[in-house]
């Protein structure tokens, strides 16, 4: 969808600390102070934290032994992923009520692209403030929300005025955002791929603008397209609520190249730990684990396990993990990335996933 003169309006809906606001919205107990969901065995991961914790520099993704180092008052929870789930069903309800073109990226985000709408809201700042109160109302939950003309700059948007806020980029602000917006803010871009962009000069969108395509590509391969493209605030991606996810991964490259099995153990209990939680806020379930191995000469493996059933905790994914590694061993070399993806997708309980300034944008 875009309007006459080609522009899009597309919103990136985020949920505020989704699962821990659940948590203090139905317990009255756990508001106002700090609190992780998660990781409430030695070895877990918080899988979300409260803003109350964030002061504390307790993130996601953390070790639990870490977010208690930095937070000796943390409240550990246990995740209700039914709840979180039907709470995500309702707010994607709401984004439907305003039009078809809903991207969920996960159970407390989403792309909407709102050009043509339901309701013939002409202002994408509008549809955006009115499902924002919309969930709010409706779930006692507050969403943040970024306004764009295209997904990237939505997604970006989106993370500007946390928590509750409605970050809007116009088109004839675009090039001038890109330009000013640190590497590393850029989505997608990671701590390995902002070293490297660092090393070569890039430290903004405009040092990016300065690059050629062909300097780029060889630099940083397929991506070096999308990186030519999004520094010059163009991204094509449309919102599609037909995607199907085929996979999903999470993988680590160590800051020191490692080798012995214990610390390989330890490791991939992490990843698994992550993978796990990051499963829980999603659709999509696999029956095949597969493990990457990166050595320190760059030389790649994988190797996978296909189960009989879908992959459904923690345990199992740690349990094939660990028998696949094994396999690699004696090491052909100290190893510098692992990952674990599941993918074999259970499709049958899977859901399918230069212009003139507009003045009612």
């Amino acid at each position: 969808m875009s309007t006459s003169n080609g522009i899009r309006k597309i919103i990136h809906i985020d949920m505020d600390a989704f699962f821990a606001s659940i948590e203090q919205r139905d317990h009255p107990e756990y508001r106002s102070k700090p609190i992780a969901v998660g990781g409430i065995k030695e070895r877990g991961v918080v899988a979300a934290a409260s803003y109350e914790a964030r002061k504390f520099g307790v993130r996601s993704a953390m070790p639990t032994v870490s977010a208690l180092k930095r937070c000796p008052n943390l409240v550990l929870v246990h995740p209700r992923f039914d709840v979180y789930k039907k709470v995500s069903m309702e707010i994607m309800e709401i984004f439907r009520s305003y039009t078809d073109l809903v991207e969920p990226l996960s159970l407390d985000e989403a792309f909407l692209d709102v050009t043509c709408n339901k309701k013939n809201i002409s202002s994408a700042t509008l549809i955006a403030g009115n499902i924002k109160s919309e969930i709010y109302k409706q779930t006692e939950l507050t969403a943040s929300a970024g306004v764009s003309i295209n997904k990237f700059l939505a997604k970006i948007a989106s993370d500007m005025d946390k928590p509750d806020g409605l970050f809007v980029i116009l088109p004839e602000e675009a090039q001038e955002f890109i330009d000013q917006l640190k590497i590393e803010k850029f989505y997608g871009v990671g701590k390995a791929t902002t070293k490297k962009m660092h090393s070569l000069g890039i430290f903004n969108g405009a040092d990016l603008k300065k690059r050629s395509k062909a300097d780029l590509v060889q630099h940083f391969g397929k991506n070096g397209d999308f990186f030519y493209n999004i520094a010059r605030a163009i991204d094509n991606r449309p919102v599609n609520p037909e995607s199907i996810r085929k996979s999903y991964g999470k993988e680590r490259t160590f800051d020191n190249d490692i080798s012995e099995f214990e610390e390989i153990r330890e490791k991939i209990e992490d990843i698994a730990q992550q993978l796990w939680n990051g499963l829980q806020k999603t659709d999509f379930h696999g029956k095949t684990v597969v493990i990457k191995i990166k050595y320190a000469d760059f030389i790649q493996n994988t190797r996978s396990k296909t189960l009989q059933d879908i992959v459904d905790s923690y345990q199992t994914i740690l349990s094939v993990a660990l028998e696949l590694i094994k396999r690699e061993f004696p090491l052909r070399d100290k190893i510098r990335l692992l990952g674990i993806t599941i993918t074999n997708a259970d499709t049958e309980s899977e859901k399918p996933e230069d212009s003139q300034l507009i003045l009612d944008f």
